[in-house]
């Protein structure tokens, strides 16, 4: 205990020098020039203290229940994965240790009954129409619940509707209806800076209406792994379950991101939180009041980054774009003549770096608008005009694949019970059978149940084909493959030796 309070107040000391040495600076008002920011720790401390004031009337408590017809076994606390995430974030204790032993060699009377257990997350009230409140929290925290409670800070409670989720974003709206209710304002993350200053607010272990104050780590984080559309807002502000779904704010008060999940290995605080950006909160907010689900724009094409490799395998020089590894029959894309190979450099006239930056736009492109898209197409410059249709609602329902690794594979005909296995009815190439662990086909992602549609930008239908092109390919040049593996197609190289 001694340890831990010495450590608290050595970093405390530290954070106190930092701030009186940036008082002295002349002209410092603090992270991107915040007019509340002022210099001097006291000024800063104030800062801070009206901003919990500000808010403390908007941010909620949502408690959730869960009916289950049997006791569940296994001992209590927090359970979820890495990135601090479970259905919702569970209260209690840390579990008894020995609750696994007697689970696993004691006898147990049968179940009977019902067994409910609750759970805790964070919310914010963002809009108040003719006396409902309208709340933003994550979807992991209200999804498949039978009982949905709203706490204010004032000790009011409510029962609690939900109007809509979207698990693309772990993103959900829930409304209460009352009277004197208190909306926060709502900022603007696309000027977020890194370093500027990032407040938490929420409910952490159930010890309501918690600050915490951190900066702004990293913006635009994805291949978290966390949602299928990612962008994130990174903050060391401290983060712990029951902070689901709660605010993060700027020195201004301002949401800035709603706090969704933490990096741990522990199960707790480790100095990496992820929020999510409130300018797509705004968006997804807006849909599910208006209509109860959220539209999305799509084009129909599978995608995937540019690197150096695919870059002088296609002949062409840029680095940064998005390559076209298919195009999906009936889609918008096929219709403006989008094809695959294609290099997408420009959408809407804005330049597109990669994979994340396209998806984000197309999906929040209104359905039906004409936009104009720039490609290369064998290293010529062409421009196409497609009609946005609206994303299907099963887009991101996985497709079925196998483990595997790599030139050390091997390959055999694509038959009609594969084709039916894999979900491949209709294509035509060879199904990967094999891949020796190590090989350059495992280095390049290569699994088994992948089916090769493309050897070297040539199309292939058996096995015959498929030797013929690789005898073909010049001695010491790396083999370009398009594999689909489920619902996804994309290009990969094999090196060679």
């Amino acid at each position: 205990m001694y340890r831990n309070r010495r450590s608290i107040r050595k970093h405390f000391l530290t954070l106190m020098i930092m701030i009186s040495a940036l008082s002295l600076i002349p002209g410092y008002v603090g992270p991107a020039g915040s007019a509340k920011a002022a210099t001097g720790p006291r000024e800063l401390e104030h800062s801070l203290m009206l901003v919990s004031e500000e808010v403390k009337l908007s941010v909620v408590s949502i408690t959730t229940v869960k009916v289950f017809k049997h006791p569940p076994t296994g001992g209590g606390g927090y359970h979820g994965d890495q990135y601090g995430r479970g259905r919702g974030d569970r209260r209690g204790g840390q579990g008894n240790p020995f609750d696994d032993f007697f689970d696993k060699f004691m006898p147990k009377a049968p179940p009977k009954g019902e067994y409910k257990t609750q759970s805790l997350g964070s919310g914010v009230i963002v809009r108040i129409d003719d006396g409902t409140g309208y709340i933003l929290t994550n979807n992991h925290v209200v999804a498949d619940m039978d009982e949905l409670k709203v706490k204010l800070s004032d000790k009011r409670e409510f029962d609690a509707e939900i109007v809509g989720t979207d698990e693309q974003t772990d993103l959900a709206v829930i409304k209460i209806e009352g009277e004197n209710l208190v909306a926060a304002k709502m900022g603007d993350s696309d000027i977020l800076k890194q370093g500027q200053w990032a407040i938490a607010i929420g409910n952490p272990f159930g010890l309501n209406h918690t600050v915490s104050v951190g900066v702004v780590s990293a913006i635009g984080r994805s291949g978290v792994g966390i949602a299928n559309y990612e962008n994130f807002i990174q903050t060391d502000a401290a983060i712990n379950p029951g902070n689901s779904g709660g605010p993060l704010l700027n020195i201004d008060g301002e949401i800035i991101g709603v706090n969704t999940a933490i990096f741990t290995r522990s199960g707790g605080y480790q100095g990496i939180g992820f929020a999510i950006p409130v300018n797509m909160a705004k968006a997804v907010l807006r849909d599910l009041i208006n209509t109860g689900k959220v539209t999305r724009g799509w084009l129909g094409v599978a995608i995937q980054d540019m690197n150096a490799s695919l870059a002088e395998q296609f002949g062409v020089e840029v680095t940064e774009g998005v390559l076209i590894s298919d195009v999906q029959d009936d889609s918008p894309a096929r219709d403006a003549g989008f094809e695959r190979g294609d290099i997408l450099t420009e959408y809407d006239n804005n330049a597109m770096s990669d994979v994340n930056q396209l998806r984000h736009v197309v999906a929040q492109t209104e359905v039906g608008k004409e936009v104009k898209v720039k490609v290369l197409r064998k290293g010529n410059e062409t421009v196409l005009t497609v009609k946005i249709g609206e994303q299907p609602s099963d887009l991101f329902a996985s497709g079925k694949s196998s483990t595997g690794a790599d030139m050390g594979m091997t390959v055999q005909n694509l038959t009609e019970e594969l084709a039916k296995s894999f979900g491949f009815e209709g294509e035509n190439g060879v199904v990967v059978s094999a891949v020796e662990p190590g090989s350059a086909a495992a280095q390049a992602d290569v699994k088994e149940g992948d089916l090769i549609k493309e050897v070297n930008r040539e199309k292939i239908n058996n096995i015959k084909e498929f030797r013929e092109v690789l005898k073909s390919t010049e001695e010491g040049k790396d083999t370009l493959l398009l594999l689909r593996r489920g619902m996804h197609t994309r290009f990969v190289i094999i090196k060679s030796k």
